[in-house]
């Protein structure tokens, strides 16, 4: 099933980025782009949202230099829309896969689409890694630990319903009983000509 490939391919991420634990290490795709498409956008997907995982701990520092600071903002901002961009990337293999599906009359939309499910379901692998973590530290009490752990099990809870639940909507667009509609970010703080600060700048 998708959702079994895509949080095994989760954890191979994550896994991997923890062996040198850096955001600023080198990125290397272990799926062919030609030949393992999906496998390919979902690795760089999760790859994306581990290292801004990171960086967002990283600019919470109470300590950190404020230049640096600004500096950290700006690639949290590049990540963003490159994280925006993978999403689409995603639908877009999801819209080509199902578009000879014969829509049923009384077909329904979803609320958010396929990737956008995809994405909560990467960020709850991290989630599900880091709080194991403090589940287990062992320079931290037990209370702390036994909290942990309670949060824990409601993050694997969680990510078996996120599971079934995206799995449930491809079955279903791929029956016809429901219907793909990508609506493209739109984002407007990037763009030159849609904010009015980096308008003005020119």
């Amino acid at each position: 099933m998708f959702t079994e490939t895509a949080n095994k391919i989760f954890q191979e991420v994550i896994d991997t980025y923890h062996i040198i634990d850096d955001p600023y290490q080198s990125f290397t795709n272990v799926y062919n782009k030609e030949s393992h498409l999906l496998e390919h956008l979902l690795y760089r997907k999760c790859w994306i949202d581990t290292v801004q995982w990171h960086y967002e701990d990283i600019i919470r520092d109470p300590n950190i230099d404020p230049v640096a600071a600004l500096v950290l903002k700006r690639k949290i901002d590049a990540s963003n829309q490159d994280r925006t961009d993978m999403v689409e990337y995603i639908d877009s293999y999801f819209l080509e896969k199902y578009k000879d599906v014969t829509v049923q009359e009384n077909a329904r939309i979803n609320t958010e689409s396929p990737a956008w499910g995809v994405d909560r379901l990467s960020i709850l692998a991290l989630k599900v890694y880091h709080m194991n973590e403090e589940a287990t530290r062992e320079d931290a009490d037990d209370a702390h630990r036994a909290a942990c752990e309670k949060k824990l099990n409601i993050l694997l809870e969680q990510r078996v319903d996120l599971s079934t639940a995206i799995q449930q909507l491809l079955d279903d667009i791929s029956s016809g009983a429901k219907y793909m509609k990508v609506y493209k970010q739109m984002k407007m703080y990037n763009d030159d000509e849609l904010n009015p600060v980096l308008r003005n700048q020119k």
